[in-house]
This record gives structure tokens, sequence and C-alpha cells, in this order.
């Protein structure tokens, strides 16, 4: 089996990296490599691509093949196409300087992409950001409006209460007075229908005037029959 550019997996679970080797072909993906030409970390925001650009070139003119992956790396980094343009070279198509200017242009080029992609990354972050912050603002305001509104009807309901218990303390009292009332008004119309009797029944026969108590009991007049 011919030579193999794949990529070796590195890194903690969730965390993982890939190391950029050239391999046999009938070695384990993970196992042992002739030799190592890069790095691809994918978890970084862009993705992080450290390659040795002519150790990968050469690799590519000895026939080696590049799994999917690793070519889309390459095409990234110009690998691919300085490879494409050395066999343009090789057949006569064009001078290696014509090569090189094509591919230096196809650089700048690539440049300019990729800053200009950078700033569109970096714009949606921000507007990312902002729009969170916004939501975030929202949700915060909503959550104090609505403990706002629970403690202004917990105070409510607390005044409601305490106005409740005031008046029927109110009423009751009001009850207790009435009450009261009632029985001293109940107490004196008692004293007053009982006095009469008491002093009539206990008032002693001592007490009479000598007057009264010498004075003879007048006799009824005898009536005559009428012939």
């Amino acid at each position: 089996m011919p030579t193999k550019i794949r990529l070796q997996r590195r890194g903690k679970k969730g965390q993982a990296f890939y190391h950029i080797v050239i391999a046999d072909g009938r070695a384990p993906r993970d196992g042992k490599f002739i030799e190592r030409i890069g790095i691809y970390n994918p978890i970084a925001k862009p993705a992080e691509i450290e390659l040795e650009f002519d150790k990968a070139l050469d690799w590519l003119k000895k026939g080696a093949q590049p799994t999917d992956t690793v070519k889309a790396i390459f095409a990234y980094k110009g690998v691919m196409y300085k490879n494409h343009l050395l066999k343009g070279v090789a057949k006569g198509a064009m001078t290696l300087e014509q090569a090189d200017a094509k591919f230096h242009t196809w650089l700048d080029e690539k440049h300019i992409k990729i800053s200009s992609k950078k700033k569109e990354q970096e714009l949606s972050v921000k507007d990312t950001r902002k729009k969170l912050l916004e939501n975030e603002v929202k949700i915060n305001e909503a959550k104090a409006d609505a403990i706002a509104k629970k403690l202004n009807k917990v105070r409510l309901d607390e005044a409601a209460q305490a106005a409740e218990a005031r008046e029927a303390a109110a009423a009751a009292l009001a009850a207790k007075v009435a009450e009261m009332a009632e029985a001293a008004e109940a107490a004196k119309a008692a004293e007053i229908a009982e006095a009469p009797v008491a002093e009539v029944v206990e008032a002693p026969v001592a007490e009479l005037t000598p007057e009264v108590a010498a004075e003879p009991v007048a006799e009824a007049p005898e009536t005559t029959p009428e012939a």
C-alpha cells in the first residue's frame, strides 16, 4: 500500500487535536508514523493549522496519498495548488517563474479572503455578544418587574389583612362595649324594680311614728236594717 498522509488523534476527550503525519498505509490510524509534518486544531475558532509546507509538497511529489481531511487542509494552505503548478512546469506548460508568480498571486488573494473572513467572524461574534447582552438585560428587567409586582401584591395583601384585622378588632370592641352597656342597663333596671318591694317588706314596725302607732283603727259604722 502507498504511503498515507493522515491525521493522528491527540488530546483529551472533547478536546481533541490532531498531528498531520506520514505513515505506512498498513499501520493503524494512531500507531507508528514515519514523520510528523503539522498540527491541526479544530477546537480553536478559527481552526489552527501548522504545516511544514515544503515537506508536505515533497511527500505529495513522492506519491503519498492524503486522506480527504488532509487534502482539504493542503488545499486551504495552497499545497495542492502548488503541486498542480509544478506538474504544469514538468509538462512544459509554464516556466517555474510563471508558476511562482501565479502561486504568490493566489496566496495574496487567499490572505485577503482569510482576513475578510476573520473580520466577518469577529463582527459576528461581537454582534452575537451584543444580542446576548441585550437579551440578558431584557430578561433581568423582566425578572425585576415580576419581583416588584410580586412584592407589591404581597404588600397589598398584607395591608388588606391588616385593615381586616383592625376592622375585626374594632367590631369586637364595639360588640363588647354594647354588651357591657346592655348588661349595665339590665342591672340598673333590675335594681329599680326590686328596691320598693324590699323597703316595704323589710321596714320594721318600730320605725313607724308614734302618732301612727297610737291611732286607733276606725270601726265600721253599724247599719240598722230598715223597717
